[in-house]
Formats: structure tokens, C-alpha cells, sequence
């Protein structure tokens, strides 16, 4: 097993010293991080340990088949020795969950930290090298970011008989959601020509008073900052769906849904043309195109980070 130290994660900034609340914010954050990050190692050591003494039972499981077969009959004693091998590898099994699963916790808890310690320094402006403002950013490194965000975006597990929570896949996020500062979120602006269209934003704020949110368009950080309405925001998926275990929880052949269209930042309608079969497969998507004869685009993929359901029933 390959081995990791935990790290600290250093930004570098000239307003630093002029705010030492932030910087003791960030301070704390990094002890957190490292802390969580040594469990995480310790667990995943545990899951190892586990499953090398799993492997003793099950291959016991293996040779007396292969006994059984030999001496082609099932008597009592194997039938007694089997139950009690089947009965330890599910224990086992279980165990093995069970810490796994208490490591994804510490990665979702790791991930969460980082987020929050982003926010907080970039409303101190302070940024670090792997996430610089938005606006002195070139745009295939947004790109890069973009597409880093999909692939790590987690996937539900649920046990046996959970469903799906709100905003896994394309299961809707709850009436009273509200998104957090930092969330990713598809909001309904005006372009400078007037027209509206839906681009790929960053929560700011939320205003309970006023049911409005603050959000920062990602392409243009700190150049214009959105004040709309709940109904013109669309909260991001946090869980990926398993294709194999939650079929329901992804958008079905022909949905009409916004996807972010391809090296861009900005929703547009389109319909599902193949979902995901697999968990690491992106959606199958025929983009409103009136350039092409039936009026849609050739099957283009994106990824379920950034296929939401659209709003708007009608085709324009």
C-alpha cells in the first residue's frame, strides 16, 4: 500500500498580515485538514487489514466447492461447514463496509473543509496558485477546473433500501433548499444583448428577507455580481447516481434538460440521448441547434455535475 503525509495548504498573499483573524481561520483549518487526512490513512489501513483476513475464509469457501465436487455429494458436514464460512465472509464483508464507508465520511467532511477554507480566503482575497481569481484565470485552466469538479463529484451509496437524497443525480433538491456559499449553481442572467440565458455561477449570498441570492458569474468573478431571484437558480448535483444501483435518479432517453455545453460556461436545453451506464460515463446530449436540419446538435457528453432538469417545457 502506497503511503501519504498529510499536508497543509498554503496561500500566498500580500494581505495576509492585515488579517490575522482569517489567517488564523486558515491556520485552524489546515491542523483540521491534516488531522482528518491521518484518520483517513488509518482507515484506509483498516479496510487492508480487513480484507487480507477476509480473503483466508473465502478461499476456505473455495476449496471445499471444489471438495464437494470432487466427491460429488453434499453431505450434512458440508452443508454445516459452508453456513458457517458464508455466515463469517458476510460478516466480514460488512466490516469492510463499514469502514469504508466511515472513509468516504472523512473524505466528505476533508472536502467540505477545503471548500469552506476556500470561501473564507477568497472574501479576504487571498488566493492561492491552484485557484487563482477568476479574472486573471485563462480559460483552459477554468476548463481544466471545470472538468476536475465533475469527475470528483462523489457518488451516492446508499445502503440496501436507501433512496436517492435530493440532488444526487437528477433527483430535484428539496422546496426550501438553499444553496451555500461557494455552491455551484446554473443561474438565469441577462446577456448584455438583453437576452436571458443560463450560465454556470457561484453562490455568494442568500437572503432570507428577500429570497435573493448573490452569485458571481464562474467565467467573470468580481467583474458583475448577479442579485436574482430563487426561481431563476438551479442548485448542482452533490452526488453522482449509479447507473447500476439508482437508475431512477438519472434523467431518462429524450428528458428535455439544460446541459453546460462543451468548453463553455453556459446552459443550454437539450435532450438526453443515452444516459450513463456506468458510474464514471457522462450523458449522451442532442443540444437545440436550428443550424442542423432536425434542429439538434450531433450526441455531445457531459458530465451529470452539469446536466440539471430545465425549466422551460416548450422548445423555442
Amino acid at each position: 500500500m502506497s503511503m501519504f503525509v498529510p499536508q497543509t495548504y498554503p496561500y500566498v498573499t500580500a494581505q495576509v498580515s492585515s488579517e490575522p483573524c482569517v489567517t488564523m481561520a486558515l491556520v485552524s483549518a489546515d491542523t483540521k485538514i491534516s488531522e482528518l487526512l491521518t484518520e483517513l490513512h488509518q482507515l484506509i489501513k483498516q479496510t487492508q487489514e480487513e480484507r487480507s483476513r477476509s480473503e483466508h475464509n473465502l478461499l476456505n469457501i473455495q476449496k471445499t466447492h471444489e471438495r464437494m465436487q470432487t466427491e460429488n455429494k453434499t453431505s450434512p458436514y458440508y452443508r454445516t461447514k459452508l453456513r458457517g464460512l458464508y455466515t463469517t465472509a458476510k460478516a466480514d464483508a460488512e466490516a469492510e463496509c463499514s469502514i469504508l464507508r466511515h472513509a468516504l465520511d472523512k473524505i466528505a467532511e476533508i472536502k467540505s473543509l477545503l471548500e469552506e477554507r476556500r470561501i473564507a480566503a477568497k472574501m479576504a482575497g487571498v488566493y492561492s496558485d491552484s485557484d487563482p481569481p477568476r479574472k486573471t484565470m485563462r480559460r483552459g485552466v477554468l476548463m481544466t477546473l471545470l472538468q476536475q469538479s465533475a469527475m470528483t463529484l462523489p457518488l451516492w451509496i446508499g445502503k440496501p433500501g436507501d433512496s436517492p437524497p435530493p440532488l444526487c443525480g437528477a433527483m430535484p433538491a428539496n422546496s426550501d433548499y438553499v444553496a451555500k456559499p461557494g455552491d455551484k449553481v446554473a443561474a438565469r442572467v441577462k446577456a448584455v444583448d438583453g437576452d436571458e440565458q443560463w450560465i454556470l455561477a457561484e453562490v455568494v449570498s442568500y437572503s432570507h428577507s428577500t429570497n435573493k441570492y448573490e452569485v458571481d458569474d464562474i467565467d467573470e468573478e468580481g467583474k458583475e455580481r448577479h442579485t436574482l431571484s430563487r426561481r431563476r437558480i438551479i442548485p448542482l448535483p452533490q452526488w453522482k447516481a449509479n447507473p447500476e444501483t439508482d437508475p431512477e435518479a438519472l434523467f431518462s432517453k429524450d428528458q428535455l434538460v439544460l446541459a453546460l455545453y462543451p468548453q463553455t460556461t453556459c446552459f443550454y436545453r437539450a435532450l438526453i440521448h443515452t444516459p450513463p451506464h456506468r458510474p464514471q460515463d457522462d450523458y449522451s446530449v442532442l443540444f437545440e441547434d436550428t443550424s442542423y436540419a432536425d434542429g439538434y446538435s450531433p450526441p455531445l457528453n457531459v458530465a451529470q455535475r452539469y446536466v440539471v432538469a430545465c425549466k422551460e417545457n416548450k422548445k423555442k
